[in-house]
């Protein structure tokens, strides 16, 4: 692989410009070129159930290629076109990764969340305008075809629903029984239902159009991170392409075995894991259709990597906290290296991980809007715990003042910009008016905006590495003091009985926020609420910073790639501070929930319970910066 540091980095950047370098343009080029080096090895796995000794379903190569081209194949004949979208809203399967790769190949791919309500869902497919959903056929167990029928109620835009079966991953009584209890769910008037495994067994496996060799809009992800409404990023063939080159030059060779228990509709198992695998010719192994979140996957986690010989996790923090919790039960003298990503690694958890499994850690940084990867911790070289190391080949990452816009000197906290070949200028998201302002210039030099403000606040240190220190949208503002609540984070997270931590400002209608946390323990840990805000005041030296309020809950609110989920924090905080304010107030009113309005943030939503001065609640609420309503 040859990258241990900053050096191997610019030698290798320096052998090419990427523009020239010999790769192709598009995702069906890598699929053949992949394909021609390695027709028959295995390509990509998967396992309905977490079982070590459950069956499983693997493709070739030459096997995937084939079905990524019925599926194309078949979408065009939807009326798909490289302008058009197909969305999809499905849990990992075979499926999940021939939608992804065909959706892409016959027009664009718009990967959406399962876990979203349907209001949501069907907001993104008509900002999106998809012409094609493919998602679950109703299946016990999961209301994924219940959201689905409900959002394409809500999208007009839909013409085509195309289904997949689960059922035919079971075997036994169960393959019995699930046609017997399988739900009912009505498709909307005026669309066309299709069932995935007929539609495309009836094309041929070769692509009947014209294959895309030049750059286009490839992909529309909805950021899923901890900032609330989604936005739509669109992603690039040249993005994807260059996620994939990394995975190949960087990390991968052709024999290698990656297990990625993450959700396809995200960019690091999507566009991260299985980029890698097409560059690289590597096998990937998917478990359960929930990943880390399937039923006994964190059970059977070490035997799964003993059963198909992984040498390369990719994992979350809090995936591997959970692991911990565990015993290695298993031989996984095959595994080489852990590729951890979505949030950061706490150092403790490091140690803990890296003793009991064996296994260097690499963690890296990535965004959706950049089409993910941007830096390392070099796999051969140094790791710095704590930091997302040394930014990629071809990558370049500048600190800016993030209000000076000024270039920020080693160790100076500024705002993480960056350009690379994903990073598309001016057109990161869909709505034009959601790119505004989000790329600055080279800091004292020409006047061109190619550094996409990623909104993380962080510092590069004398040796080139990448830390990030906290996100400007999560600041804190204490009295017009700015507080990095990752200094709350950190502190907390040192204490043996902390599995987690969740840092927000609070409203405050003196100081418009203070500082609040929120925690979830360790299983089976026991710690009191008081004895955590001492440990945390002991332990951060900034006064103002000091916790003024600490919850334990029994697990803090997390997207599907493990981040901690911060608008429900905030939204648990709102109705909190609004709610003692108004009963303080004797007032007979109370917070009925809060919301998320898309030009005036989060919003508390107040019910009267009894005759109340309606003036009275207004002076008190008043004193709050963030708005409310009444029901």
């Amino acid at each position: 692989m040859g990258f241990a540091s900053v050096a191997d980095r610019d030698a290798i950047e320096n052998e090419a410009a990427w523009d020239a370098r010999d790769w192709p343009a598009t995702t069906w080029g890598l699929i053949e070129r992949t394909t021609a080096k390695y027709p028959e090895r295995p390509a990509v796995t998967y396992q309905m159930f977490s079982d070590p000794k459950a069956p499983d379903e693997t493709l070739s190569w030459t096997e995937l290629k084939g079905e990524v081209a019925r599926t194309a194949n078949f979408l065009r004949s939807l009326g798909i076109g490289e302008s058009d979208v197909v969305a999809y809203l499905l849990p990992n399967c075979t499926e999940t990764v021939l939608t992804y790769l065909g959706g892409q190949t016959a027009g664009i791919v718009n990967p959406i969340n399962p876990l979203l309500d349907p209001e949501h869902i069907a907001g993104i497919l008509r900002q999106t305008g998809a012409k094609v959903l493919v998602t679950l056929r109703a299946f016990p167990k999961t209301d994924v075809a219940q959201k689905a029928a409900e959002a394409v109620r809500l999208a007009p835009n839909v013409k085509h629903i195309v289904e997949v079966d689960l059922l035919r991953y079971l075997t036994g009584v169960k393959r019995l029984i699930v046609p017997l209890i399988r739900p009912k769910v009505k498709a909307p008037d005026g669309v066309t239902v299709h069932q995935f495994r007929k539609a495309i067994a009836a094309q041929p496996t070769r692509l009947t159009f014209e294959a895309p060799t030049k750059d286009r809009v490839a992909a529309y992800f909805h950021t899923g991170g901890t900032t609330g409404i989604p936005k739509v990023a669109q992603h690039r063939f040249k993005g994807i392409v260059y996620n994939a080159w990394l995975g190949q030059r960087l990390l991968f060779e052709h024999d290698d075995v990656e297990i990625c228990p993450l959700p396809l509709f995200h960019v690091f198992a999507a566009t991260v894991a299985l980029g890698c695998a097409l560059g690289s010719g590597c096998q990937i192994v998917f478990p359960t259709p929930q990943g880390y979140r399937g039923e006994g996957v964190f059970d059977n986690f070490w035997k799964l990597v003993e059963r198909h010989k992984v040498t390369f996790m990719i994992t979350v923090p809090t995936a591997m906290s959970a692991l911990m919790q565990r015993r290695v039960d298993a031989d996984i003298s095959s595994l080489k290296l852990a590729f951890c990503g979505s949030a950061p690694l706490p150092l403790e958890l490091y140690k803990r991980f890296e003793s009991a499994a064996g296994v260097t850690i690499c963690e890296g940084y990535g965004l959706t809007e950049a089409t993910c990867l941007v830096s390392i911790n070099p796999p051969e070289g140094e790791k710095k715990v704590g930091s997302i190391g040394v930014p990629f080949p071809h990558c370049e990452v500048r600190i800016i003042h993030h209000e000076t816009g000024e270039p920020c000197a080693a160790d100076e906290v500024g705002e993480i910009c960056v350009s690379n070949p994903g990073v598309w200028p001016g057109h990161t998201y869909t709505e034009a008016k959601k790119n505004a302002d989000m790329f600055r210039a080279e800091p004292g030099g020409a006047n061109d905006p190619k550094y996409l403000r990623t909104g993380d606040l962080g510092k590069i240190d004398a040796d080139g590495y990448v830390w990030i220190t906290g996100r400007a949208k999560d600041l804190i503002i204490r009295s017009g003091h700015n507080i990095d609540p990752a200094e709350i984070e950190e502190a907390l997270a040192g204490h043996d009985a902390v599995a987690f931590v969740g840092a927000i400002g609070q409203p405050d209608s003196y100081a418009g926020e203070l500082p609040c946390a929120y925690v979830e323990l360790v299983s089976g840990a026991t710690v009191t609420e008081a004895e955590l805000m001492s440990y945390a005041q002991e332990r951060i030296h900034e006064r103002a910073a000091h916790p003024k309020y600490l919850e334990i809950l029994d697990e803090l609110p997390k997207t599907a790639v493990g981040k901690i989920f911060k608008p429900d924090l905030r939204r648990r905080a709102i109705s909190r501070v609004y709610g003692k304010a108004l009963s303080d107030a004797g007032l007979a009113a109370e917070v009925d929930d809060v919301y998320e309005d898309r030009t005036r943030g989060l919003v508390a939503r107040v019910r009267r319970t009894g005759a109340v001065d309606e003036a009275a609640v207004a002076r008190v609420l008043g004193d709050y910066t963030r708005p409310w309503e009444w029901v």
